[in-house]
């Protein structure tokens, strides 16, 4: 269940991650002790990336690292080449490229990018220009002696092709355990923090290239955490940094002071003289320079030492001691002034007061000097013993020192921020994406459609128990009162409609029974109406106006087609004979009188539809589509297209209709007439789909009369 711990839920990827550091650690060691100069450290990172993903890919090959240390220290610095061989690794397979061999074989460049190639600039940037101790170093040095090759190309080589060696054997290992690991087992082990309903493999591919108007959650989320942990680095790392290099300066003086005091007590002061005006030839100068050789050998910090008296013509060197780079000045020698001497320090000097340590960038380079006074027997100090630190030293070693903590903290930052996004996909990202896609994919089409898309949203079962959980649940609660409120709704709406039609056909009755003529009329044209609809519909005959619900307005409004009749008089309703031209004019008044009516009622309704199709249907009944027709003479597609079909019903029903004044026409030539008023009287189109459903008219016409014989309507 969701309620389960970490552990409990996902013991099976956390042991596989803890075997898959030991895969690493065994590996390591057993090429180690068969002393083949490989690494085969990144077997188990690159299992646990392809089948676990970005977190314990990148876990393992932190790990790794850090146990490494136990062995060697210095494999700290190298876990940031472990974990993007892991973040490379899950990105190739979830693009299958471990899915097939020669694929596979594709990643191993890129693997040896990384630790062959970035790991030999990593290398060179923390330990300086040097082959060092390291697997490659016998193959370097190999190739900086036979060749023109400079020691950092000599050590690039070297690196590149052992990785390369090595990267291809554990492409090929991790491939073979892929082939040999059973499905369940490696599904099994894939890591998984759901807090919900799990997630198939489309919806999860859907939920991570879901749209956004700017930058996503999971985006802001990674940046912002990419944001605070970047600062920390900066900070942390400058705070360090400083502190490092004020420590070495610290360190430096102190070495610096500490020779030239060793110096200084090595110095015969009475004798001063005399190594200035004999150089080598003065008694004890040997031996003195000497002792001064063993205080600059005693310290591989300690550039220069010499001895110097400052007078107003010059610097008068006593002793300086020749290096590998520079020979020393001859004693008795006299040097032009330099920086050391300006800003007020060379009447220090001439007054044999103490002078602090000097920083200076020379031609000598950047050097840390200190001086320290030299006493004859009567306490006068009689010249200065210098030492020179080499100050270069103190940049190359911190750009060793930020490399390495640069290279820590970016392994550290990677590995937080794959937790981040981790955290972040399963606690907000899938949880809100999966809220998004039960709401967009919610149907209110029908019922059924509604109740589907309810069960789909309460199937997530968000258990984040936060403020996401608590969203979650309202808009449950308020999905399903909606849901509830609609089928409330549709089932009013129904109820309404219902009503509508049962209103429709009480007022079409009470015209009926006016007139004693026309019976069960009304029904009988509703249903003939609609045979021809269903019939447009399949041959596709005025397809663009034969929507859904002009269909069902149609239908329905077709009983109020002789409304208008309610104004007739009874005597011309019902005369049995054959009506007076001033009698027919009054009667064909129902039409116009129809129209009004259905006007007056539309007025009193928001959302008259419906109506609108009853007023064609009152109005333009009686017309032709020769345009002989009334009340207005209209003619083809001019008349309103219900009314053209009820024209076909309504002469159809009265041909096969008892009236007082006549007998009904055989159903087969009430079919001729129907033919022969194609084009004159009726919609050609129209009648024609009328005569081709010819079984089905008369099957209705045989139902209704029946029902009427029956008792079932209220018609004659």
């Amino acid at each position: 269940g969701m309620k389960e711990s970490v552990f409990t839920r996902n013991w099976k990827p956390i042991l596989f991650c803890v075997v898959c550091v030991c895969i690493n650690l065994v590996l390591n060691r057993l090429v180690n002790l068969c002393g083949l100069p490989l690494f085969v450290d990144n077997v188990g990172t690159l299992l646990a990336a392809i089948l676990g993903g970005y977190l314990p890919g990148i876990a393992v090959g932190y790990l790794t690292n850090i146990v490494n240390m136990t062995a060697d220290p210095t494999n700290a610095y190298y876990a940031v080449l472990s974990v993007m061989i892991a973040a490379s690794g899950t990105f190739l397979a979830k693009r299958g490229f471990f899915s097939k061999f020669w694929k596979s074989l594709l990643t191993i460049p890129i693997f040896t990018l990384i630790g062959g190639a970035f790991g030999s600039i990593l290398t060179f940037l923390m330990y300086g220009y040097g082959i060092g101790e390291g697997i490659s170093a016998p193959f370097a040095r190999s190739l900086l002696n036979s060749g023109t090759l400079t020691v950092f190309q000599a050590q690039m080589i070297s690196d590149v092709t052992i990785d390369l060696v090595d990267k291809t054997i554990t492409v090929l290992i991790v491939f073979l355990l892929l082939k040999l690991l059973p499905k369940k087992l490696k599904d099994a082990v894939a890591l998984a923090g759901w807090r919900q309903t799990p997630m198939t493999e489309s919806q999860r591919e859907e939920a991570s290239h879901i749209e956004t108007r700017k930058l996503s959650l999971q985006q802001k989320i990674v940046i912002l955490i990419s944001i605070i942990m970047i600062f920390l680095v900066v900070v942390t790392t400058t705070i360090s940094y400083l502190l490092y290099r004020n420590f070495a300066i610290v360190q430096y003086t102190y070495t610096g002071e500490s020779a030239s005091e060793l110096a200084a007590t090595a110095i015969d002061g009475d004798r001063v003289e005399d190594y200035l005006a004999y150089g080598e030839e003065a008694e004890g100068y040997l031996e003195t320079e000497q002792n001064l050789r063993k205080i600059l050998e005693s310290s591989p910090d300690i550039e220069y030492v010499y001895v110097y008296q400052v007078q107003r013509d010059g610097v008068h060197v006593v002793f300086d001691l020749d290096t590998e780079e520079f020979k020393g000045d001859e004693p008795g020698d006299v040097i032009e002034f330099d920086d050391t001497f300006a800003d007020g320090r060379l009447e220090d000097f001439l007054a044999g007061k103490h002078v602090d340590t000097i920083t200076s960038n020379g031609k000598y380079g950047w050097l840390l000097t200190s001086y320290t006074r030299v006493y004859d027997s009567a306490g006068n100090c009689v010249c200065y013993a210098g030492a020179d630190i080499r100050m270069e030293d103190v940049a190359l070693n911190g750009i060793n020192y930020l490399t390495k903590v640069g290279s820590l903290f970016l392994g550290f930052i990677i590995l937080i921020v794959a937790l981040a996004v981790y955290l972040a996909e399963y606690h907000l990202v899938f949880p809100i994406f999966a809220m998004t896609y039960s709401a967009r994919k919610f149907a209110y089409g029908s019922d059924e459609a509604m109740e589907v898309s309810l069960g789909r949203l309460q199937k997530v079962k968000i258990s984040t128990g936060d403020e996401i959980e608590n969203l979650y649940e309202s808009i449950s609660r308020t999905m399903t009162a909606t849901v509830g409120y609609i089928e409330d709704v549709e089932e009013k709406g129904r109820q309404l409609s219902k009503m509508q039609h049962g209103l429709i056909y009480v007022l079409a009755d009470l015209v009926e029974s006016r007139d004693k003529n026309t019976g069960d009329h009304v029904r009988k044209t509703a249903a003939y109406v609609r045979l021809i609809l269903q019939k447009m519909k399949e041959k596709g005959v005025y397809a663009d106006q034969l929507t859904e619900e002009y269909m069902e307005d149609v239908a329905n409004s077709a009983p109020l087609h002789d409304v208008g009749k309610i104004k007739v008089s009874d005597l011309i309703l019902n005369k049995p004979g054959k009506l007076t031209d001033e009698e027919f004019a009054e009667m064909k008044n129902h039409t116009t009188a129809g129209r009004e009516i259905i006007d007056s009622a539309m007025e009193l309704v928001s959302d008259s539809g419906y109506l609108k199709e009853a007023r064609n249907l009152a109005a333009y009944h009686h017309e032709k589509w020769d345009g002989s027709g009334y009340p207005e003479g209209l003619a083809g597609e001019n008349i309103p297209l219900s009314a053209r079909i009820m024209a076909i019903a309504d002469v159809f029903d009265a041909l096969v209709s008892v009236r007082s004044y006549k007998k009904p026409f055989s159903f087969e030539k009430a079919m001729d007439i129907i033919r022969e008023g194609a084009g004159k009287h009726f919609d050609p189109k129209l009648a024609e789909l009328f005569l081709d459903a010819s079984e089905e008219a008369r099957s209705i016409a045989e139902a209704q009369e029946e029902a009427r014989k029956a008792g079932v309507y209220g018609g004659k």
